[in-house]
């Protein structure tokens, strides 16, 4: 049973627990006895419905990092998998000496928020995601006395993006460019992932046996980080459709190369493009830009979302929506024409 001693002013309240053979004693001070006496039974209460009060002790870090190399080892691939242990070293920095149970979505806001106040957006949203569901481990484990996951906001710097879609001439361009000089693989590759839209890994994944006419099966994804080829979702294994000659140009590819169509060239392909976006004269954009120029102009061209969402390999149509669909300059252009078309007949 729990006891209330009182001390000068204030009331100590003690709970007896059992922990690894062990009995110990949880204590906090409140300023009323009434206070005292509603979190007492509040802690008899969660003892009685088998929670682990005993564990909350355990500082949050410790927690983290368990969670990760037992739970999350065994849910996620490989390289997803290397992600969540790089996440380690930011809990433990982020959240050096606070325990289970001091833990409410005010004190981990305040910790988070300051994390984002030099990181991007992009990142501290991904890391709220993995502490949301550690949190949600730890709510079922009795660990925690609610799941305030939910709670937590995602802030940070607003970075500029990265990945930018090139325009449609851009496209034209490049694509042009890239099949008249299939002397050079690395060509090839860029033409494809400009024809397809799948990401880099799944590129370099393929065989002669996903190729067929016309189109490429992704079965499989390369990783710089580990040897696990396994796909990122269950949607990423899907068929691609390509033009006559970009599937020619992969059908001789593959009757030079033995087993992967394309070298992996040390994952340095953003350093090819660049060079090649340079030469070219084009806007610098990234690898996984050339997969937004696709999914961009599809969406110029008034293709349907959930084409464009499943020909991607998206779990959802919203991750499209969010990070890949964006007007390209010369649809701009026509859309704010009849926009203002529309407006300019109304005074007629």
């Amino acid at each position: 049973m729990a006891t209330i001693i009182k001390r000068g002013n204030a009331f100590r309240a003690t709970v007896s627990l059992y922990k690894k053979g062990e009995y110990k004693r949880e204590t906090k001070t409140f300023n009323t006895k009434k206070d005292a006496e509603l979190w007492s039974l509040e802690m008899e209460l969660e003892k009685g419905r088998g929670k682990n009060i005993a564990e909350r002790s355990t500082l949050f870090k410790e927690f983290y990092r368990n969670w990760v190399n037992t739970v999350k080892k065994n849910d996620v691939r490989e390289a997803t998998f290397i992600n969540y242990k790089r996440t380690i070293v930011v809990i433990d920095k982020i959240f050096d000496d606070i325990q289970l149970k001091h833990l409410d979505d005010i004190v981990m806001q305040r910790r988070i928020d300051n994390y984002a106040e030099t990181h991007s957006k992009k990142t501290v949203k991904e890391l709220v995601l993995k502490i949301r569901g550690s949190l949600k481990y730890a709510y079922a484990r009795g660990l925690l006395t609610n799941d305030f996951g939910h709670l937590l906001k995602s802030k940070g710097q607003e970075k500029p993006k990265r990945n930018i879609a090139l325009s449609i001439t851009e496209f034209k361009k490049l694509r042009q460019y890239c099949l008249s000089h299939q002397e050079d693989e690395f060509n090839i590759l860029v033409a494809l992932a400009l024809e397809t839209g799948a990401r880099r890994g799944e590129l370099l994944g393929l065989k002669e046996e996903d190729i067929f006419e016309y189109g490429i099966k992704i079965n499989r994804s390369i990783s710089p980080t580990s040897t696990d080829t396994q796909l990122k979702t269950k949607h990423s294994k899907r068929e691609i459709s390509i033009n006559q000659d970009i599937h020619q140009a992969l059908v001789t590819l593959a009757k030079k190369e033995a087993d992967y169509l394309f070298e992996w060239n040390g994952f340095r392909q953003a350093t090819q493009l660049q060079k090649l976006l340079k030469q070219l004269g084009l806007s610098k954009t990234t690898f996984h830009g050339l997969r937004d120029t696709h999914a961009s102009f599809l969406f110029s061209k008034d293709i349907s979302i959930d084409y464009i969402s499943r020909r991607l390999g998206h779990n959802s149509i919203l991750t499209t929506q969010n990070y890949y669909l964006e007007l390209m300059p010369e649809k701009k252009h026509q859309q704010d024409a009849d926009a203002l078309s529309l407006l300019n007949d109304l005074s007629l």
